[in-house]
C-alpha cells in the first residue's frame, strides 16, 4: 500500500514545526521512519509545497514526485482536496494502479510501524471504505459547553438532559491523525472520510499526541526526556 505524508510549510501554531527537531531528528522524520518500517507500506510519498521540507526528507528514501500546488497549502485549504489531488496525479501521471492508500500526519510522531500495520489490517479484514485511528476521550460530551459573545456559558443540552459521572457515560473517541486508510474511489465519490464501512483503529493516549502548539511540543519532549514512551 502507498502512504502519503502531507507536510505544508506554513504552520502557524508552531512555525516550521514539520522540520523542527524532536529527540534528535526533524519531527517529520519520526513519521517517515515508521512508514518505511511498516511491512504493509511499500511506497511512501511526501506531499509538500515547501522545498526545504522536501530537501530534508529526500535523503530518507521518501519519494517527492511533484510539489503540492500553493492553493492546496493555505490555512483554509482542505486536507481532503490535497489527498484527492495527490492520488489523482499518481494514478494519471505515475502509473499508480491501486485504489487503497494511507495518510500519515507528520504531527503525530509517536505512532509507530505497528500502528500503521494494525490499521491496514483492520482495513483489509473488514473490507473497509476507510479506517481512522483514534483515541479514547477522557470526558463525556455532555461536559462540553460554548461561551457566548456576552461571556455566558451555553450548556450543551443536546448531548444529555442530566449530568453524569464520567464512569457512567458512554465512551467516546476522537481521531488522532496517526493513521488514515482510504479507498480513493470512495473518498472521491463521497467527499467524506466516513461511510457506513468506516472502522476505527484505537491507539493509546501516549502514542496519540498530535503536535499543534508549543505546549504539545514541550510535552512530547518531556515524554522523550523522561523515557515515558515505549517506542
Amino acid at each position: 500500500m502507498l502512504a502519503i505524508i502531507p507536510a505544508r510549510g506554513g504552520s502557524k501554531g508552531v512555525p516550521r514545526k514539520n522540520i523542527r527537531m524532536l529527540g534528535g531528528k526533524p519531527l517529520i522524520c519520526w513519521t517517515i521512519d515508521a512508514a518505511l518500517k511498516a511491512s504493509s507500506i511499500d511506497r511512501v510519498i511526501l506531499s509538500t509545497d515547501d522545498e526545504e521540507i522536501a530537501e530534508i526528507c529526500r535523503p530518507t528514501g521518501i519519494e517527492v514526485p511533484f510539489m503540492r500546488p500553493t492553493e492546496l497549502a493555505q490555512d483554509d485549504s482542505l486536507a481532503i482536496d490535497n489527498y484527492l489531488y495527490t492520488m489523482g496525479r499518481l494514478i494519471d501521471e505515475f502509473s499508480y494502479q491501486e485504489d487503497e492508500f494511507a495518510v500519515l500526519l507528520p504531527t503525530v510522531p509517536f505512532r509507530n510501524e505497528q500502528d500503521i500495520d494494525n490499521a491496514v489490517a483492520v482495513f483489509y479484514e473488514n473490507d473497509s471504505d476507510s479506517v481512522i485511528s483514534c483515541r479514547e476521550l477522557s470526558h463525556p460530551a455532555s461536559w462540553n459547553f460554548e461561551i457566548s459573545d456576552s461571556r455566558v456559558i451555553n450548556q450543551n443540552h443536546s448531548a444529555t438532559e442530566k449530568l453524569m459521572n464520567r464512569q457512567d457515560s458512554q465512551t467516546l473517541y476522537a481521531p488522532n491523525g496517526g493513521v488514515y486508510v482510504f479507498k480513493y474511489t470512495k473518498l472521491k465519490k463521497r467527499y467524506s472520510y466516513y461511510t457506513d464501512k468506516t472502522h476505527p483503529y484505537i491507539m493509546p493516549e501516549e502514542r496519540s499526541i498530535d503536535i499543534d502548539t508549543e505546549m504539545d511540543f514541550n510535552f512530547a519532549e518531556f515524554l522523550l526526556n523522561k523515557q515515558l514512551l515505549f517506542l
